[in-house]
């Protein structure tokens, strides 16, 4: 019989949240606090968080929802849409909170009406991005009602994806919850620095 082993996991990191507002603030930050070290904060609420101030402010409000003695730092994004500026970007990232930008797709999943509907209608935005190395936070799925709601996430990779990792190849990405081999498939053709994840 071989010797037993002890492995011990340090504190994780939560790298996909949803805090959104009020009553549901109040119940879910505590228990991510307590479980993990960092989290990255979706910006999906209701308004939507745009800004450095907004996020900042966002930030203010899950920190007063954290139990007194729990030490956690809440990583948080913007919402990306066409009408954020570069000047915005370069503020998120000199602000030394912000951690990614979020892409949705307009309309495809929650609060996200003012996301994004062509991926090439922000790319002003992408470059700002790429230019101070500021992650984008992918969710891969068309945006285009017309789609099959189970082909969408395939057409995102096999399309839009495609086509930015073609045009930014310093952009740094993080594709989440992907759930096809399609999307697989691409992600393990990208360039390797993009595989190697945000490093947040």
């Amino acid at each position: 019989m071989s010797a037993q082993r002890r492995h011990t996991i340090g504190r994780p990191d939560d790298m996909h949240v949803h805090f959104r507002q009020d009553e549901r603030m109040a119940a879910v930050v505590p228990f991510t606090a307590r479980q993990f070290g960092r989290a990255i904060v979706m910006p999906n609420t209701q308004p939507y968080i745009c800004t450095v101030d907004e996020a900042a402010q966002y930030r203010d409000q899950i920190m007063a929802a954290v139990p007194s003695g729990v030490k956690f730092i809440p990583l948080m994004t913007l919402y990306l849409q066409t009408t954020m500026s570069p000047d915005t970007i370069r503020a998120a990232k000199q602000s030394g909170f912000i951690h990614g930008i979020k892409m949705y797709p307009a309309g495809a999943t929650t609060n996200s009406d003012g996301g994004v509907k062509r991926v090439r209608d922000v790319e002003e935005q992408l470059r700002a991005m790429e230019e101070v190395d500021m992650p984008l936070l992918i969710h891969g799925e068309s945006a285009n009602p017309q789609d099959d709601v189970f082909m969408r996430e395939d057409i995102f990779y096999g399309e839009a994806f495609a086509w930015l990792i073609s045009t930014f190849p310093k952009l740094r990405m993080v594709c989440e919850h992907i759930t096809t081999k399609t999307a697989v498939e691409m992600v393990k053709r990208a360039p390797e620095h993009l595989r190697l994840g945000a490093g947040f």
